[in-house]
């Protein structure tokens, strides 16, 4: 099995035997953005443009399709975002370390923030099929991988594992929040004249 498959399925299927491994391994920026990021961010990407530029949604007059090139500057856009949620949700886990006396370590939060975005990447293929948008719900697994994760990764005490862990899926969600906003407002500039 490639490896890459391997490390889905393990985080996926066993984080607790996985996490403990991944914290051995080096946690170099490039091979994490460029080795896991860039391919699995592209699930959601690609499904979303797929999904409201050629599928559309059905409505009770037709179906409505995004122009092409508005669905592939979200996708673009949502792409690149979703490298900086990855390190701006790494930099939250580091900065919030000392609270939950935990080590500071900008290496291992980064390990941390990448793969336990796994199942969000994962699930976005459901962005394919508008209908199916209420399964990215799933994704909400990655809070499992984030407590799981923070023992071995970041040597928290278990008194403190929990809030660390809903302080970070706080702040993990207020950052998807802004990036979205930010996302929606970046997409609409160019179309707003277009009608």
């Amino acid at each position: 099995m490639h490896p890459l498959l391997a490390r889905i399925r393990n985080i996926i299927a066993d984080p607790r035997s996985e996490w403990p491994l991944i914290a051995t391994e080096p946690g170099d920026p490039m091979r994490l953005f460029v080795g896991y990021v860039a391919v699995l961010a592209a699930i959601p990407a690609i499904a979303g443009f797929i999904g409201s530029s050629l599928v559309g949604v059905s409505v009770s007059i037709g179906r409505l399709h995004d122009p092409v090139l508005f669905g592939l500057l979200r996708a673009f856009i949502s792409y690149l975002f979703s490298f900086v949620i990855v390190y701006l949700t790494a930099l939250a886990i580091d900065v919030m370390a000392p609270l939950f006396q935990t080590q500071r370590n900008f290496t291992n939060a980064l390990k941390l923030a990448v793969y336990s975005f796994t199942p969000v990447w994962l699930i976005g293929i459901v962005l394919m099929v508008p209908g199916l948008r209420f399964l990215s719900i799933l994704g909400l697994y990655a809070i499992r991988l984030i407590w799981t994760g923070l023992p071995p990764l970041m040597g928290t005490p278990r008194p403190k594992v929990l809030p660390y862990a809903i302080s970070i899926v706080v702040a993990a969600f207020g950052i998807v929040l802004a990036m979205s906003v930010i996302q929606a407002a970046i997409t609409t500039l160019p179309f707003q004249g277009a009608d």
